[in-house]
Protein backbone atom coordinates (compact mmCIF):
# COMPACT_ATOMS: atom_id res chain seq x y z
CA UNK A 1 0.00 0.00 0.00
CA UNK A 2 0.92 3.40 -0.92
CA UNK A 3 0.83 6.60 -0.06
CA UNK A 4 0.98 10.35 -1.05
CA UNK A 5 2.80 11.47 1.42
CA UNK A 6 5.34 8.69 3.27
CA UNK A 7 5.52 9.84 6.44
CA UNK A 8 5.20 7.61 9.86
CA UNK A 9 2.20 8.54 12.70
CA UNK A 10 3.77 10.41 15.28
CA UNK A 11 3.25 7.72 17.74
CA UNK A 12 4.39 8.36 21.44
CA UNK A 13 5.06 4.75 22.78
CA UNK A 14 2.57 6.22 25.31
CA UNK A 15 -0.26 3.95 27.00
CA UNK A 16 -1.55 5.31 29.77
CA UNK A 17 -4.56 4.40 31.48
CA UNK A 18 -4.12 5.81 35.25
CA UNK A 19 -3.76 9.95 35.25
CA UNK A 20 -0.08 11.50 36.75
CA UNK A 21 -1.31 14.02 39.50
CA UNK A 22 1.47 16.37 39.04
CA UNK A 23 1.36 19.85 37.10
CA UNK A 24 4.84 20.26 34.77
CA UNK A 25 8.28 21.48 35.41
CA UNK A 26 9.23 25.04 34.94
CA UNK A 27 11.50 23.53 32.28
CA UNK A 28 8.56 21.79 30.66
CA UNK A 29 6.39 24.97 30.34
CA UNK A 30 9.09 26.95 29.01
CA UNK A 31 8.25 25.05 25.72
CA UNK A 32 5.02 26.88 25.18
CA UNK A 33 5.64 29.62 22.89
CA UNK A 34 9.26 28.29 22.18
CA UNK A 35 8.99 24.70 20.59
CA UNK A 36 5.84 24.37 21.21
CA UNK A 37 2.45 26.90 20.58
CA UNK A 38 1.28 28.76 23.53
CA UNK A 39 -1.58 25.57 23.41
CA UNK A 40 0.84 23.21 23.54
CA UNK A 41 0.81 22.07 19.96
CA UNK A 42 4.01 21.26 18.07
CA UNK A 43 5.00 24.75 16.01
CA UNK A 44 7.17 22.84 13.77
CA UNK A 45 5.89 21.17 10.51
CA UNK A 46 6.52 17.51 9.66
CA UNK A 47 8.59 16.02 7.49
CA UNK A 48 7.98 16.10 3.77
CA UNK A 49 6.20 20.06 4.73
CA UNK A 50 2.51 18.74 3.94
CA UNK A 51 2.18 20.11 7.63
CA UNK A 52 3.68 23.50 7.53
CA UNK A 53 4.64 25.25 10.63
CA UNK A 54 2.54 27.13 13.40
CA UNK A 55 2.98 31.20 12.61
CA UNK A 56 0.64 32.46 14.82
CA UNK A 57 -2.74 31.00 13.26
CA UNK A 58 -5.24 33.52 11.37
CA UNK A 59 -5.01 36.78 11.95
CA UNK A 60 -8.43 38.40 13.89
CA UNK A 61 -10.59 39.44 11.16
CA UNK A 62 -14.63 41.18 11.92
CA UNK A 63 -15.62 39.47 8.29
CA UNK A 64 -16.22 36.03 9.78
CA UNK A 65 -17.33 34.27 7.11
CA UNK A 66 -15.00 35.66 4.30
CA UNK A 67 -12.72 32.35 3.23
CA UNK A 68 -9.58 33.53 2.60
CA UNK A 69 -8.87 29.96 1.14
CA UNK A 70 -11.42 30.90 -1.80
CA UNK A 71 -9.19 30.28 -4.61
CA UNK A 72 -8.04 26.94 -3.61
CA UNK A 73 -8.47 23.37 -5.39
CA UNK A 74 -8.15 20.38 -3.79
CA UNK A 75 -5.33 18.06 -3.97
CA UNK A 76 -6.90 15.55 -4.37
CA UNK A 77 -9.98 13.65 -3.28
CA UNK A 78 -10.44 10.55 -1.70
CA UNK A 79 -12.96 7.92 -2.88
CA UNK A 80 -14.10 4.49 -2.86
CA UNK A 81 -12.00 3.58 -5.35
CA UNK A 82 -8.61 4.92 -4.19
CA UNK A 83 -9.16 5.11 -0.15
CA UNK A 84 -6.84 1.88 0.07
CA UNK A 85 -3.54 4.57 -0.58
CA UNK A 86 -4.75 7.01 2.18
CA UNK A 87 -5.84 4.42 4.58
CA UNK A 88 -2.75 5.10 7.45
CA UNK A 89 -4.15 8.31 7.56
CA UNK A 90 -7.74 8.10 8.30
CA UNK A 91 -9.61 6.36 11.31
CA UNK A 92 -11.76 2.97 11.19
CA UNK A 93 -14.67 5.31 11.12
CA UNK A 94 -14.05 7.36 8.16
CA UNK A 95 -13.15 4.01 6.51
CA UNK A 96 -16.04 2.06 7.04
CA UNK A 97 -18.37 5.63 5.60
CA UNK A 98 -16.28 4.82 2.15
CA UNK A 99 -17.54 1.23 2.37
CA UNK A 100 -20.75 2.30 3.61
CA UNK A 101 -21.36 5.13 0.77
CA UNK A 102 -19.29 4.10 -1.87
CA UNK A 103 -21.21 6.27 -4.46
CA UNK A 104 -21.69 9.12 -3.15
CA UNK A 105 -19.05 9.77 0.56
CA UNK A 106 -15.97 11.30 -0.63
CA UNK A 107 -13.20 13.59 0.99
CA UNK A 108 -11.80 16.70 -0.76
CA UNK A 109 -8.24 17.03 1.04
CA UNK A 110 -6.61 21.13 0.48
CA UNK A 111 -3.59 22.28 1.72
CA UNK A 112 -2.69 22.12 4.96
CA UNK A 113 -3.62 25.78 7.20
CA UNK A 114 -3.10 25.87 10.74
CA UNK A 115 -5.42 28.29 11.51
CA UNK A 116 -6.28 27.92 15.17
CA UNK A 117 -5.81 31.03 17.37
CA UNK A 118 -6.58 32.14 20.80
CA UNK A 119 -6.70 35.65 22.72
CA UNK A 120 -3.40 36.15 24.50
CA UNK A 121 -4.91 36.17 27.79
CA UNK A 122 -5.86 32.14 26.65
CA UNK A 123 -2.12 32.04 26.25
CA UNK A 124 -1.65 32.88 29.41
CA UNK A 125 -4.49 30.79 31.38
CA UNK A 126 -2.81 27.83 29.58
CA UNK A 127 0.77 28.51 30.77
CA UNK A 128 -0.28 29.48 34.38
CA UNK A 129 -2.46 25.81 34.15
CA UNK A 130 0.49 24.08 33.15
CA UNK A 131 2.17 24.99 36.45
CA UNK A 132 -0.12 24.24 38.70
CA UNK A 133 -3.25 21.99 37.47
CA UNK A 134 -3.54 18.51 38.98
CA UNK A 135 -6.02 16.02 37.96
CA UNK A 136 -8.03 15.05 41.35
CA UNK A 137 -7.20 11.61 42.29
CA UNK A 138 -9.87 9.98 40.50
CA UNK A 139 -8.84 11.98 37.50
CA UNK A 140 -12.87 13.04 37.48
CA UNK A 141 -12.12 16.79 39.00
CA UNK A 142 -9.20 19.79 38.94
CA UNK A 143 -7.18 21.41 41.49
CA UNK A 144 -6.01 24.69 41.06
CA UNK A 145 -7.40 25.07 37.69
CA UNK A 146 -8.34 28.57 35.87
CA UNK A 147 -11.34 28.95 33.18
CA UNK A 148 -9.53 27.01 30.54
CA UNK A 149 -7.11 24.65 28.34
CA UNK A 150 -6.05 22.79 31.38
CA UNK A 151 -3.41 20.54 30.72
CA UNK A 152 -1.44 22.26 27.74
CA UNK A 153 1.42 19.52 28.03
CA UNK A 154 -0.60 16.47 28.64
CA UNK A 155 0.76 13.20 30.07
CA UNK A 156 -2.33 11.00 29.36
CA UNK A 157 -5.30 10.24 27.52
CA UNK A 158 -7.70 11.80 30.36
CA UNK A 159 -5.69 15.04 30.44
CA UNK A 160 -6.08 15.45 27.04
CA UNK A 161 -9.70 14.76 27.20
CA UNK A 162 -10.16 17.57 29.83
CA UNK A 163 -8.43 20.11 27.09
CA UNK A 164 -11.30 19.37 24.82
CA UNK A 165 -14.02 19.87 27.85
CA UNK A 166 -11.86 22.82 28.86
CA UNK A 167 -10.87 24.28 26.22
CA UNK A 168 -11.74 28.35 25.08
CA UNK A 169 -15.63 28.83 23.78
CA UNK A 170 -15.38 32.90 24.08
CA UNK A 171 -16.24 32.81 27.77
CA UNK A 172 -19.77 33.80 27.34
CA UNK A 173 -22.34 33.92 23.74
CA UNK A 174 -25.53 32.98 22.54
CA UNK A 175 -25.92 31.18 19.68
CA UNK A 176 -28.57 29.96 17.25
CA UNK A 177 -28.10 27.23 14.76
CA UNK A 178 -30.40 23.81 13.67
CA UNK A 179 -29.75 20.71 14.69
CA UNK A 180 -31.44 18.15 12.16
CA UNK A 181 -32.02 14.10 12.26
CA UNK A 182 -31.74 13.02 8.53
CA UNK A 183 -33.37 10.16 7.63
CA UNK A 184 -32.26 8.00 5.40
CA UNK A 185 -34.26 8.90 2.41
CA UNK A 186 -32.34 12.57 2.87
CA UNK A 187 -35.84 13.64 4.48
CA UNK A 188 -35.24 16.33 7.35
CA UNK A 189 -37.19 18.99 9.73
CA UNK A 190 -35.07 21.43 10.84
CA UNK A 191 -34.88 21.93 14.63
CA UNK A 192 -33.75 25.51 15.65
CA UNK A 193 -32.29 25.68 18.84
CA UNK A 194 -31.13 28.80 20.82
CA UNK A 195 -28.33 28.22 23.85
CA UNK A 196 -26.97 30.72 26.19
CA UNK A 197 -23.70 30.00 27.97
CA UNK A 198 -21.35 31.85 30.41
CA UNK A 199 -18.19 30.51 32.58
CA UNK A 200 -18.45 31.68 35.80
CA UNK A 201 -15.82 34.97 35.79
CA UNK A 202 -17.78 36.15 32.59
CA UNK A 203 -20.86 37.01 34.57
CA UNK A 204 -21.84 40.51 35.47
CA UNK A 205 -22.54 39.45 38.91
CA UNK A 206 -20.13 36.91 39.01
CA UNK A 207 -20.05 36.83 42.85
CA UNK A 208 -23.60 35.91 43.02
CA UNK A 209 -22.38 32.17 42.34
CA UNK A 210 -20.04 30.71 44.96
CA UNK A 211 -19.92 27.07 43.59
CA UNK A 212 -15.98 26.75 42.68
CA UNK A 213 -16.63 23.50 41.04
CA UNK A 214 -18.87 24.77 38.12
CA UNK A 215 -17.16 24.81 35.21
CA UNK A 216 -19.92 26.68 32.76
CA UNK A 217 -23.70 27.82 33.11
CA UNK A 218 -25.86 26.37 30.21
CA UNK A 219 -29.61 27.43 29.00
CA UNK A 220 -31.15 25.70 25.88
CA UNK A 221 -34.44 26.19 24.56
CA UNK A 222 -35.86 24.61 21.10
CA UNK A 223 -37.68 27.74 18.95
CA UNK A 224 -38.75 25.60 16.13
CA UNK A 225 -40.98 23.27 14.86
CA UNK A 226 -43.89 24.17 16.79
CA UNK A 227 -44.31 20.92 17.85
CA UNK A 228 -41.47 21.23 20.25
CA UNK A 229 -41.57 24.38 21.62
CA UNK A 230 -41.57 25.35 25.26
CA UNK A 231 -39.43 22.74 26.39
CA UNK A 232 -36.02 24.62 28.21
CA UNK A 233 -32.72 23.22 29.75
CA UNK A 234 -30.62 24.95 32.08
CA UNK A 235 -27.56 23.16 33.36
CA UNK A 236 -25.00 23.89 35.89
CA UNK A 237 -22.21 22.40 34.68
CA UNK A 238 -20.13 20.74 37.20
CA UNK A 239 -15.88 19.90 36.78
CA UNK A 240 -16.37 17.47 38.74
CA UNK A 241 -19.76 15.57 38.60
CA UNK A 242 -18.77 12.06 40.89
CA UNK A 243 -18.32 14.79 43.65
CA UNK A 244 -21.07 16.59 42.55
CA UNK A 245 -23.65 15.71 39.78
CA UNK A 246 -24.04 17.84 37.05
CA UNK A 247 -27.19 20.30 37.88
CA UNK A 248 -29.93 20.29 35.52
CA UNK A 249 -33.37 21.48 35.71
CA UNK A 250 -36.23 21.13 32.88
CA UNK A 251 -39.37 23.81 32.33
CA UNK A 252 -42.10 21.23 30.55
CA UNK A 253 -44.26 23.57 28.80
CA UNK A 254 -47.62 20.82 29.11
CA UNK A 255 -47.52 21.10 32.99
CA UNK A 256 -45.85 24.27 33.60
CA UNK A 257 -43.23 23.26 35.92
CA UNK A 258 -40.08 23.15 36.42
CA UNK A 259 -38.10 20.34 37.59
CA UNK A 260 -34.81 18.89 38.82
CA UNK A 261 -33.46 16.16 35.77
CA UNK A 262 -30.43 14.02 36.90
CA UNK A 263 -30.93 11.53 34.14
CA UNK A 264 -29.37 14.89 31.57
CA UNK A 265 -25.93 12.88 31.59
CA UNK A 266 -23.87 10.35 29.77
CA UNK A 267 -26.04 8.30 27.43
CA UNK A 268 -29.71 9.59 27.97
CA UNK A 269 -31.09 10.89 24.82
CA UNK A 270 -29.87 14.04 23.63
CA UNK A 271 -32.38 16.97 22.99
CA UNK A 272 -34.86 16.77 20.20
CA UNK A 273 -32.37 14.67 18.45
CA UNK A 274 -34.63 11.84 17.19
CA UNK A 275 -32.73 9.14 19.47
CA UNK A 276 -29.46 9.58 17.22
CA UNK A 277 -27.30 11.38 20.23
CA UNK A 278 -26.76 10.89 23.99
CA UNK A 279 -26.39 13.47 25.58
CA UNK A 280 -22.61 13.52 26.11
CA UNK A 281 -22.51 13.43 22.46
CA UNK A 282 -23.22 17.26 21.91
CA UNK A 283 -19.80 18.68 21.04
CA UNK A 284 -18.70 15.10 20.23
CA UNK A 285 -18.02 14.68 24.09
CA UNK A 286 -18.85 16.14 27.38
CA UNK A 287 -19.69 15.46 30.72
CA UNK A 288 -17.83 13.67 33.38
CA UNK A 289 -15.33 10.79 32.28
CA UNK A 290 -15.88 8.62 35.29
CA UNK A 291 -17.71 5.61 33.27
CA UNK A 292 -14.09 5.05 30.97
CA UNK A 293 -10.55 3.97 31.27
CA UNK A 294 -8.97 6.55 29.25
CA UNK A 295 -5.82 5.20 27.31
CA UNK A 296 -3.20 7.84 25.20
CA UNK A 297 -2.41 5.82 22.15
CA UNK A 298 0.11 8.67 20.67
CA UNK A 299 -0.01 11.10 18.20
CA UNK A 300 -0.63 11.14 14.12
CA UNK A 301 -1.40 12.47 10.91
CA UNK A 302 -5.15 12.53 10.14
CA UNK A 303 -7.25 13.77 7.16
CA UNK A 304 -9.96 15.70 9.24
CA UNK A 305 -12.38 18.51 8.69
CA UNK A 306 -11.00 21.95 8.97
CA UNK A 307 -11.13 25.31 7.83
CA UNK A 308 -14.86 24.61 6.55
CA UNK A 309 -15.72 28.22 5.18
CA UNK A 310 -17.46 26.21 2.17
CA UNK A 311 -20.04 24.65 4.65
CA UNK A 312 -19.93 27.84 6.82
CA UNK A 313 -21.29 29.95 3.94
CA UNK A 314 -24.19 32.25 4.22
CA UNK A 315 -25.24 31.62 0.88
CA UNK A 316 -25.90 27.77 1.29
CA UNK A 317 -29.55 26.70 2.31
CA UNK A 318 -29.36 23.45 4.28
CA UNK A 319 -31.43 21.14 1.52
CA UNK A 320 -27.96 22.24 -0.42
CA UNK A 321 -25.51 20.56 2.49
CA UNK A 322 -28.32 17.77 3.62
CA UNK A 323 -28.55 14.37 1.47
CA UNK A 324 -29.21 10.83 1.90
CA UNK A 325 -26.37 9.17 4.07
CA UNK A 326 -24.02 12.36 4.66
CA UNK A 327 -23.15 15.58 4.21
CA UNK A 328 -22.58 17.21 0.54
CA UNK A 329 -18.88 16.48 0.01
CA UNK A 330 -19.52 19.51 -2.76
CA UNK A 331 -19.00 22.03 0.92
CA UNK A 332 -17.25 19.86 2.73
CA UNK A 333 -12.85 20.71 3.54
CA UNK A 334 -10.52 18.38 4.36
CA UNK A 335 -6.73 18.72 5.73
CA UNK A 336 -4.09 16.74 7.11
CA UNK A 337 -3.39 18.01 10.93
CA UNK A 338 -2.00 16.15 13.85
CA UNK A 339 -4.27 14.51 16.23
CA UNK A 340 -3.77 13.35 19.68
CA UNK A 341 -5.24 9.63 19.45
CA UNK A 342 -7.43 8.65 22.90
CA UNK A 343 -9.23 5.50 23.78
CA UNK A 344 -11.73 5.56 26.14
CA UNK A 345 -12.93 1.70 27.40
CA UNK A 346 -15.69 1.60 29.19
CA UNK A 347 -14.78 0.23 32.85
CA UNK A 348 -16.08 -2.56 34.35
CA UNK A 349 -19.77 -2.71 36.00
CA UNK A 350 -20.68 1.07 34.28
CA UNK A 351 -22.98 1.34 31.67
CA UNK A 352 -23.25 2.97 28.31
CA UNK A 353 -24.30 2.46 25.31
CA UNK A 354 -20.65 2.91 23.91
CA UNK A 355 -18.17 0.50 24.48
CA UNK A 356 -15.80 2.18 23.33
CA UNK A 357 -14.78 5.16 22.09
CA UNK A 358 -11.69 6.39 20.39
CA UNK A 359 -11.18 10.14 19.71
CA UNK A 360 -9.14 12.35 17.34
CA UNK A 361 -8.25 15.72 19.31
CA UNK A 362 -6.76 18.45 16.98
CA UNK A 363 -3.72 19.31 18.49
CA UNK A 364 -3.73 22.94 17.78
CA UNK A 365 -7.34 23.93 18.97
CA UNK A 366 -7.46 20.72 21.85
CA UNK A 367 -10.94 20.08 19.66
CA UNK A 368 -12.21 16.57 19.04
CA UNK A 369 -11.93 16.27 14.90
CA UNK A 370 -13.20 12.78 14.80
CA UNK A 371 -14.67 9.82 16.74
CA UNK A 372 -15.47 6.77 16.20
CA UNK A 373 -18.18 4.73 18.65
CA UNK A 374 -18.21 1.48 19.35
CA UNK A 375 -21.20 -0.61 20.50
CA UNK A 376 -21.20 -3.24 23.88
CA UNK A 377 -20.51 -5.92 21.29
CA UNK A 378 -17.49 -3.99 19.90
CA UNK A 379 -18.94 -3.20 16.69
CA UNK A 380 -18.15 0.48 15.02
CA UNK A 381 -21.90 2.10 15.03
CA UNK A 382 -21.75 5.50 14.87
CA UNK A 383 -18.71 8.35 13.61
CA UNK A 384 -18.62 11.76 14.40
CA UNK A 385 -17.06 14.27 12.32
CA UNK A 386 -16.51 18.00 13.80
CA UNK A 387 -16.39 20.31 11.11
CA UNK A 388 -13.59 23.14 12.11
CA UNK A 389 -14.27 27.09 11.53
CA UNK A 390 -12.16 29.48 13.09
CA UNK A 391 -14.47 32.00 14.43
CA UNK A 392 -11.80 34.56 13.85
CA UNK A 393 -13.75 37.70 15.00
CA UNK A 394 -13.55 36.72 18.17
CA UNK A 395 -10.26 34.14 17.92
CA UNK A 396 -12.49 30.99 18.76
CA UNK A 397 -11.57 27.77 17.05
CA UNK A 398 -14.87 25.83 17.04
CA UNK A 399 -17.35 23.83 14.48
CA UNK A 400 -19.98 25.09 11.58
CA UNK A 401 -21.03 21.50 11.67
CA UNK A 402 -21.32 18.46 14.00
CA UNK A 403 -21.83 15.23 12.48
CA UNK A 404 -23.10 12.05 13.68
CA UNK A 405 -23.22 8.92 11.19
CA UNK A 406 -24.99 5.83 12.23
CA UNK A 407 -23.24 3.15 10.22
CA UNK A 408 -26.00 0.79 11.74
CA UNK A 409 -29.22 2.97 10.43
CA UNK A 410 -27.94 4.97 7.54
CA UNK A 411 -29.56 7.93 9.40
CA UNK A 412 -27.53 10.82 10.44
CA UNK A 413 -27.46 14.19 13.02
CA UNK A 414 -26.36 17.66 12.51
CA UNK A 415 -25.71 20.17 14.72
CA UNK A 416 -24.41 23.61 14.98
CA UNK A 417 -25.44 24.72 11.13
CA UNK A 418 -26.07 28.42 10.82
CA UNK A 419 -26.33 29.25 6.88
CA UNK A 420 -30.04 30.18 7.56
CA UNK A 421 -29.91 31.67 11.20
CA UNK A 422 -28.44 35.20 10.83
CA UNK A 423 -25.58 35.67 12.75
CA UNK A 424 -25.36 32.36 14.58
CA UNK A 425 -22.88 32.57 17.12
CA UNK A 426 -22.84 36.45 19.17
CA UNK A 427 -19.60 36.35 21.50
CA UNK A 428 -20.39 39.72 22.86
CA UNK A 429 -23.02 38.55 25.11
CA UNK A 430 -22.93 38.99 29.05
CA UNK A 431 -25.48 37.28 31.29
CA UNK A 432 -26.44 37.76 35.21
CA UNK A 433 -26.35 34.66 36.88
CA UNK A 434 -29.98 35.21 37.65
CA UNK A 435 -30.22 34.31 33.87
CA UNK A 436 -29.33 30.77 34.57
CA UNK A 437 -31.93 29.90 37.63
CA UNK A 438 -34.99 27.70 37.67
CA UNK A 439 -37.25 30.79 37.45
CA UNK A 440 -35.34 32.06 34.41
CA UNK A 441 -36.49 28.71 32.82
CA UNK A 442 -40.04 29.07 33.64
CA UNK A 443 -39.95 32.87 32.40
CA UNK A 444 -38.53 31.74 28.65
CA UNK A 445 -41.25 28.61 29.14
CA UNK A 446 -43.77 30.77 29.15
Amino acid sequence: MTTRFPTKPLLLALAIALPAQAAVSPEQAAKLGQSLTPVGAEMQGNADGSIPAWNGGLARNDQRYTNPFADEQPLFVITADNVDQYADRLSPGQLALFQRYPDSFRMPVYTTHRTAAYPDAVYEKARNNALRTELTEDGNGLHNFDETLAFPIPQNGLEVIWNHITRYRGGALERTFVQVPVQTNGAFTPIRINEKMSWPSYLKDKEASDNNNILLYFVQQVEAPARLTGEVLLVHETLNQVQQARQAWTYNAGQRRVRRAPQIAYDAPGTASDGQRTTDNLDIFNGAPDRYNWKLIGKQELYIPYNSFNLADRGLKYEEILQPGHLNPEHTRYELHRVWKVEASLKDGERHIYGKRVFYIDEDSWQIAIADHYDTRGQLWRVAEGHAFPYRDALIPWYSAEALYDLQSGRYLVGCLTNEEGQGFDFNQRFKYSDFTPQAIRRLGR
